[in-house]
């Protein structure tokens, strides 16, 4: 399964080591998550599932939150913050920092080959976390600590430029990620059966951005 994969890397480059039950909890519990949602999920389906005793999988994870929780934090961290990172910044903002245009299609390509290949573990993460007060608390900290910061030092070097339009960035940042993630979402979750040709949809995204809707 590509997705457990998926998470099984996600998880080792966080620092967490799973054993081969863990492995099969693990997949059977994005399984059912993604289909049936967290709250009409139960430990004995998972374990059924998994093809483990439902004692193996309280001697891993103290409850059914614990379990959704070792999923979602990784995800929910790889989701946000890879984008900002120091080699996304060194290779697209300061090698070309006057193209905004190349900057947008860059971001939205790079976050939509990360949903493409883990578009269940997304799916889990937007179904809970507003049901979650840890897991929201999670996402306010990675964005207000990690992402934001980075994210403000950009849009800032190209108001200065005279390049965007001088509304305040956390604006920008809204109408750029409400966009950047309306658009995954919609490909990936909501209506991945549609006809998409993904590359001008891509292409269409950065012009909304660029210029919004007028034909001017």
């Amino acid at each position: 399964m590509s997705d457990l994969n998926d998470l099984l890397h996600i998880l080792e480059e966080s620092g967490t080591k799973t054993t081969p039950k863990q492995a099969l909890i693990l997949q059977a519990a994005v399984e059912i998550f993604a289909e049936k949602g967290y709250a009409s999920t139960s430990t004995s389906e998972i374990a059924s599932r998994a093809g483990v005793a439902e004692g193996t999988i309280f001697r891993h994870y103290k409850t059914k939150k614990d379990l959704l929780i070792s999923i979602v934090t990784p995800v929910m961290a790889r989701f946000t913050l890879p984008v900002f990172a120091s080699h996304f910044i060194k290779e697209v903002f300061e090698k070309s920092p006057e193209n905004l245009e190349e900057l947008l299609k860059t971001l939205i390509k790079n976050r939509y080959h990360f949903v493409k290949d883990n578009a269940p573990l997304l799916k889990i993460m937007l179904q809970e976390v507003a049901f979650h007060e840890e897991l929201q608390v999670q996402l306010q900290t990675t964005f207000l600590q990690e992402v934001y910061p980075r994210f403000e030092r950009v849009i800032e070097h190209y108001k200065q430029q005279g390049i965007i339009v001088d509304f305040p960035s956390s604006s920008i940042i809204r109408m750029v990620m409400t966009t950047v993630i309306g658009l995954m979402v919609t490909r990936f979750i909501v209506a991945p059966q549609l006809e998409w040709e993904d590359e001008i949809e891509i292409d269409r995204t950065v012009h909304f951005l660029l210029f919004g809707l007028s034909s001017q």
